[in-house]
């Protein structure tokens, strides 16, 4: 029995995946006069992690793409970040984010105002892509529905399990050997929480909380985990008990926060990231492709800068297809080779501005995470005496990175 192919769908650019990085691009080019086709293989808009700090950096892309003013009328100034040890009787240490801009951001806020600037039916949900293929100077994107995209550009968003990743040749993401437990508490009326960040540290465990508002309260905790508690991940009621032990030397007022989370509010995963020699010599991009976001550079928590630089990545690789990719109005004006050509140069651009930043952020990000979980004498008196004066000021100057506006 004869089977027609699956007839070709033209897009200019096919961006895989409708997280912070997708989403951002998506709006970047927006704003620039440029459409795009956002692919999310899930019905709707993904929250997993529910919140994540957001510093100056994320900030200066907000407000670039113009919707930084009402995201910070939802979300509450984070003053300082107090740090106590569950192993010692040392004080707590105060880190003053006096001059700096941090907020704790819900995931659910920033999807929504992102998507909510972008045209109608500019995400394609229910949209899995299964597999990549060459077609001249275009790429073919096939989907689990049959279905066929042919971009001139594509772009992956998609994450740590990448499928652009993948084509593009970079190496799998690795587990660091630690897990994750995030949670999200709402509690109507108000919380009565200062608004600090407040984190806790030892015994081979890092914990912390953090208010969004008035009302919503954001929490984790990582740790070393072993082959039976990592069989713990897909059972919320477990996870909850789990982290209630694990809690037992911090303050009541993060035990109460756990305690007050529905079962639905609470998500597991292991921490992986890409060990930065790979962004040395692997492909950011090639030809018409690229990755930017989780699928350029999975990172651990530990900086609280994952989210940020994903923020970065959609207004500089918005910026930089703008000054090759043709306007809407000059479309058939160009030769397709000579497109190609232009638009090959625009992403090289980006992977350069791009590697030594997420090279620099990933190692960072690690060495923070192994240093503050790591158990025994000396590492706790290296953590206590030098380490927490080293790194505010590291995290800091992390977060000053400025993006630029989308203008080429």
């Amino acid at each position: 029995m004869f089977t027609s192919p699956a007839m070709e769908i033209v897009k200019d650019i096919v961006i895989v995946g409708a997280g912070i990085s997708g989403l951002t691009t998506s709006l970047g080019l927006h704003r620039l006069g440029i459409r795009s086709l956002v692919l999310e293989s899930s019905d709707k808009l993904r929250i997993t992690g529910f919140a994540f700090t957001t510093w100056n950096n994320a900030w200066k892309a907000l407000d670039v793409l113009c919707i930084g003013e009402s995201l910070r009328r939802q979300h509450h100034l984070t003053p300082s970040m107090l740090v106590a040890s569950t192993f010692s009787v040392q004080p707590a240490s105060e880190i003053s984010f006096k001059g700096h801009e941090v907020r704790c951001l819900q995931r659910r806020s920033l999807l929504e105002a992102l998507a909510n600037e972008l045209p109608i039916g500019t995400i394609r949900f229910s949209s899995k892509v299964v597999s990549i293929e060459e077609s001249g100077f275009f790429k073919l994107v096939h989907l689990a529905d049959g279905s066929v995209l042919k971009a001139k550009v594509l772009i992956g968003c998609d994450g740590v399990n990448s499928v652009v990743a993948k084509w593009l040749g970079l190496e799998k993401p690795v587990f660091t050997g630690r897990s994750t437990v995030r949670g999200y508490t709402k509690f109507k009326g108000g919380h009565g929480f200062g608004p600090e960040f407040r984190q806790f540290v030892g015994k081979g465990v890092r914990s912390g909380l953090l208010p969004c508002n008035d009302e919503n309260v954001y929490w984790f905790l990582t740790w070393t985990p072993s082959t039976k508690e990592e069989e713990l991940e897909d059972d919320p009621a477990k996870l909850k008990q789990f982290v209630l032990n694990k809690l037992q030397d911090t303050p009541d007022d993060m035990k109460s926060v756990v305690e007050k989370t529905w079962l639905d509010s609470i998500a597991s995963s292991q921490l992986r990231y890409r060990r930065p020699w790979h962004l040395l010599w692997g492909n950011i991009s090639k030809g018409n492709v690229c990755v930017a976001g989780d699928a350029l550079h999975p990172m651990t928590p530990d900086l609280g800068q994952g989210g940020c630089l994903a923020l970065e990545d959609g207004v500089i690789l918005a910026r930089c297809l703008a000054g090759v990719i043709s306007k809407p109005d000059m479309e058939g004006t160009d030769d397709e080779e000579e497109e190609y050509k232009r638009i090959e140069m625009g992403l090289k651009i980006f992977s350069q501005k791009r590697r030594w930043r997420s090279i620099d952020l990933i190692t960072t990000s690690y060495m923070v995470g192994f240093i503050q979980q790591r158990s025994g004498m000396i590492i706790n008196l290296l953590r206590e005496r030098f380490f927490s004066r080293f790194l505010p000021g590291r995290l800091l100057r992390k977060a000053d990175f400025d993006c630029g506006n989308l203008q080429y």
